[in-house]
């Protein structure tokens, strides 16, 4: 048994194993970094330039930050960025209050229809984004929050499925008896909440924000439906404005992208391993 156990280890470190395995991961690098490069290398072109060459040629001039200029000017991206910012701010905000609470009412407390109301949570991931379209636009303009950033904020403030799992997750991980010694100092639910809960879920915490803050930043669905106003322009919606059905430049588009992808990729490139080990622990019941 022993010996099959190392022909079987000797097979795994074999050098020609090893070889394929860079290579598949090479591999795997370069078809995730082709369409960056491709965008990043188109965004410093000229349209004449891109026109005669293509999007693969290297630029004449790898400092040709003309693109960029237009593309900040014409989509109006700094307006764009507050705008975004505002709604990720909020809805980030709103999201991990209200999703860490239920987490705890639901985890911590035992009430009838308790089981119905996590299945549907669980079910609401199963119904299309598209369908309830009309219904939440209907709910949206009888509000009278159509066209205002207020919808935004109350639209991306919902908790979602992904972070009520992960505080539920964590919560497994808090003994209940801390719950307990706080209720017989005389703490208030409230006050067990904020004071001994919600400091013991700060991994799942940042977990959360890191994902809602991506969400929210990607997400072109709601800004374009329910925030049409040009003062009111997200990043994804200002970006859908080079585009056109005549003609595209798609020197300034790249630029564009570019100047959009910034944000998030240096986010996921400095937070990479809480989103990691937040979901890996959260996934894990200790």
């Amino acid at each position: 048994m022993k010996k099959h156990a190392t022909d079987i280890g000797l097979e795994i470190n074999h050098p020609l194993l090893k070889l394929f395995n860079y290579a598949m991961a090479l591999i795997g690098v370069a078809i995730i970094m082709m369409p960056l490069f491709i965008i990043l290398n188109v965004s410093l072109k000229t349209s004449e330039e891109y026109g005669l060459k293509g999007f693969m040629a290297l630029p004449d001039n790898l400092f040709n930050f003309d693109n960029y200029m237009k593309a900040i000017k014409q989509g109006k991206m700094l307006s764009a960025f507050v705008n975004s910012t505002a709604q990720v701010a909020v809805g980030v905000t709103g999201s991990v209050l209200l999703g860490s609470m239920a987490s705890y009412v639901l985890n911590r407390f035992d009430f009838r229809f308790k089981k119905i109301i996590i299945t549907a949570f669980v079910a609401s991931v199963l119904i299309p984004h598209v369908l309830t379209s009309v219904s939440t636009f209907m709910v949206i303009k009888s509000l009278g929050l159509f066209n205002t950033r207020e919808a935004g904020f109350l639209l991306y403030t919902g908790a979602d499925v992904v972070g009520i799992y992960i505080f539920l997750q964590f919560l497994e991980k808090i003994p209940k008896h801390m719950d307990e010694s706080a209720k017989i100092d005389g703490a208030s639910y409230f006050r067990i909440y904020w004071s001994v809960i919600l400091p013991q879920m700060m991994p799942g915490i940042a977990t959360v924000v890191i994902l809602k803050t991506i969400s929210i930043y990607n997400d072109f669905l709601n800004p374009y439906l329910f925030m049409p106003k040009t003062s009111l322009r997200t990043v994804t919606v200002a970006l859908n404005s080079f585009s056109s059905e005549n003609a595209t430049d798609w020197p300034v588009m790249s630029a564009a992208i570019v100047t959009v992808l910034i944000p998030t990729l240096l986010l996921y490139l400095f937070l990479q391993r809480f989103i990691i080990s937040g979901v890996s622990d959260g996934s894990m019941k200790g």
